[in-house]
């Protein structure tokens, strides 16, 4: 059996809530993703949350979960979905952990150069 890993997507925000064109971009990049990590059978999406960042209150982030089998495959594809439909690829920071007895993210991928901490 393939070792499982969560991994999470992460959009910044401008507010905790997020406006119409954030709604849109977390329903396009859930169900683009849902087919692409399916259809490849690395995955699928498993949920979002949206507000906070647990390590700045005054920081708002979307953050869209998934369940993975392979790391460097999986990460790989999102990118390229994210680039090839302009979903904000920019924009994001991909993270990874231990599906089983994982306790932090570990930080796979980011927008801007130098940027080395990663929190929901």
């Amino acid at each position: 059996m393939n070792e499982k890993f969560w991994l999470v997507l992460q959009y910044p925000l401008k507010s905790v809530k997020g406006n119409q064109r954030d709604e849109w971009l977390k329903n396009k990049v859930m169900e683009y993703l849902n087919i692409s990590l399916s259809d490849a059978e690395l995955g699928y999406v498993d949920g979002f949350d949206m507000g906070k960042c647990v390590s700045d209150p005054y920081k708002y982030v979307l953050n869209i979960f998934c369940v993975i089998t392979d790391e460097q495959r999986s990460i790989a594809l999102i990118k390229r979905v994210l680039r090839e439909h302009r979903l904000d690829y920019t924009r994001i920071k991909i993270a990874t952990m231990p599906f089983e007895d994982g306790e932090t993210y570990t930080l796979k991928y980011t927008y801007k150069k130098g940027v080395t901490d990663f929190s929901l």
